[in-house]
């Protein structure tokens, strides 16, 4: 058997954590070094990798680790993704990619200079609604392709399973622009190829909070349209919700995995998520990256691609 791949985990906010119990039952990896800035956040992470070192500092964790997961907020993890890959370090990264698109295409630079495997953590890449959806379009079971939409609404932002990321609310890093219809961004251009921005429409509530409203549209090199709503507020069930229409059959993706098909009737839906869809969808992300870090065949979201779903999410806020 094989021996694991030690793993370190630099920020231990939902996203650390969640992956902090995924790689604890994972046959390829184990968290082998952690570091937050906030000692609650490290009280939280520690029970889920009792055997790992908590560091003082993410130089340590780098150091320490042969593999290196990055789930810290988007401005901080471009400069450990650096020092990571000059260490010669394998790199998942959570997403979005970054917020500042000049930073950003520099880490990507110097990532590929590096050569080091890197890969972000889109998790819709490995999961069974793309693949199926891609098999259909490819097969001609679907018919023509006409077009995506993305539609996103919550009762409030940052969600209450997200209280502890303070950052979530505020304009310079947070919103559920690039937190959630990043993830949807980059599973339209899986499907549609690389689009572009056409018009946009976001409403801020001031100058420091992100975003409560957000409309746009883009399309790709054959003018097929991908349009974008989103809001906050109203007591009402969160949504999360993709549409991928095609000519003889069209598909929804409700909350990430599960998947719903239509002839032109009502929607019935032909993939369960189980009842441990987000671990087994980490795993799922782990075995490609295991593939990654060997140079082999994977699905994970290239930087390139994140960089891409990245140009999008900005300029749509930026209106």
């Amino acid at each position: 058997m094989d021996e694991k791949t030690s793993v370190g985990v630099i920020g231990l906010g939902i996203m650390g954590r969640r992956m902090l119990e995924a790689l604890s039952s994972h046959d390829k990896f184990y968290a082998s070094h952690i570091w937050d800035p906030s000692a609650v956040s490290v009280a939280k992470a520690t029970p889920l990798a009792p055997e790992a070192k908590v560091c003082d500092n993410p130089a340590a964790v780098i150091e320490g680790a042969k593999a290196i997961y990055l789930a810290c907020p988007p401005d901080p993890r471009r400069l450990y993704a650096m020092i990571a890959a000059d260490c010669g370090k394998p790199l998942f990264l959570e997403k979005p990619l970054g917020i500042n698109m000049a930073a950003s295409r520099s880490m990507v630079h110097h990532l590929e200079k590096t050569r080091v495997p890197a890969a972000v953590n889109f998790v819709q890449a490995t999961g069974e609604p793309l693949a199926a959806i891609k098999a259909a379009l490819q097969s001609g079971e679907m018919g023509d392709l006409v077009g995506i939409d993305i539609e996103v609404s919550y009762a409030q932002w940052p969600r209450l399973w997200q209280k502890d990321a303070a950052w979530l609310k505020l304009r310079s890093e947070g919103g559920m622009t690039r937190e959630v219809i990043s993830h949807f961004m980059f599973f339209a251009e899986r499907l549609l190829g690389t689009t572009h921005l056409n018009w946009t429409s976001p409403i801020f509530p001031d100058e420091t909070l992100c975003e409560t409203n957000l409309s746009a549209r883009l399309f790709n090199p054959d003018g097929l349209p991908l349009n974008v709503f989103a809001n906050v507020g109203g007591a009402q069930p969160d949504k999360q919700r993709v549409f991928v229409k095609g000519t003889k059959k069209s598909f929804k993706v409700e909350q990430f995995s599960e998947l719903w098909v239509s002839e032109g009737d009502r929607f019935s839906q032909v993939v369960f998520p189980s009842d441990n869809a987000r671990i087994d969808g980490l795993h799922v992300q782990l075995d490609h990256f295991d593939k990654c870090i060997r140079g082999e065949p994977h699905l994970l979201a290239t930087i390139q691609e994140a960089l891409s779903v990245q140009e999008k999410i900005e300029g749509m806020l930026a209106g």
